[in-house]
């Protein structure tokens, strides 16, 4: 597999993932939106099969990590050579942002109605970031579209949630050839990884919200950051290390596991 393989298959696979997922995110976010308020079921599977579009356009040119906690997990399995390592993250996070660019363009106009919409803006933080005493540090009124956030701030719950989330995906994806015989399981993997991502959202979702992949919380994030979008308040950039540092932490425990219990 060469280097420009690598280059093409990740970034446009992640390119597509974070296209469809945010996509997803955005059409049951905006009231000017058919899907609006469609629920977590809809944003659960759209972002199975946005893993499931994503893994099978990538799959036959770089493999489709299109994920940093995949590519490390790999790595320690020993799937993947680590000098590889740098060009598939750094592939993954351009193609993370170009997807949440061409979110942001799809959706133009329901972003711009909905950050005018009087209500919307009545209801962002202030400007010391807070709307209340008790309520949780500033993040823009969509910043759910592009990333990720938790439903109680807590730092070492969120850091747990995001690291058993991700064990579980890394580790059934480096399992997968297992039952076919050390062979593989081909474009049925791309499915089987579909579905679970799926089950992690609908199981383990809730709490976090599931980045359980580094890029497709921080490319999307700094996004929101540099995009010239009215009125949409923070980042959240105090919360942004924890769906990076969980996801990878999440994918090298999986990586040793199976080392352990399935080699």
């Amino acid at each position: 597999m060469s280097s420009s393989d690598i280059f093409i298959g990740e970034t446009i696979g992640t390119a597509v993932l974070i296209l469809l997922g945010g996509g997803v995110c955005a059409a049951v976010t905006f009231k000017r939106s058919k899907a609006y308020e469609a629920g977590w079921v809809a944003i659960a599977f759209g972002w199975g099969f946005a893993v499931l579009t994503g893994a099978y356009l990538a799959g036959g040119v770089s493999g489709a990590h299109l994920n940093p906690a995949v590519t490390i997990g790999l790595a320690i399995e020993g799937g993947t050579k680590w000098s590889d390592v740098p060009l598939y993250l750094g592939s993954q996070l351009l193609g993370a942002m170009i997807g949440a660019v061409l979110v942001w363009a799809t959706y133009y106009g329901q972003f711009r109605a909905h950050l005018t919409d009087p209500a919307i803006i009545a209801a962002q933080p202030d400007d010391e970031g807070m709307v209340d005493q008790k309520s949780a540090p500033k993040a823009g009124p969509v910043l759910g579209v592009f990333s990720t956030g938790p439903e109680i701030r807590n730092v070492v719950q969120n850091m747990i949630t995001e690291i058993i989330a991700t064990v579980v995906l890394v580790l059934a994806i480096l399992t997968q050839g297992l039952n076919d015989g050390g062979n593989g399981l081909g474009t049925l993997g791309a499915l089987i990884t579909a579905l679970v991502v799926v089950g992690i959202g609908l199981s383990l979702g809730g709490p976090t919200g599931y980045a359980i992949n580094p890029v497709r919380d921080l490319g999307p994030r700094i996004v929101h950051a540099l995009l010239p979008l009215p009125n949409k308040g923070g980042s959240d950039w105090s919360y942004a290390w924890i769906p990076v540092a969980g996801p990878l932490i999440g994918g090298a425990i999986a990586g040793g596991l199976y080392n352990i219990a399935f080699k």
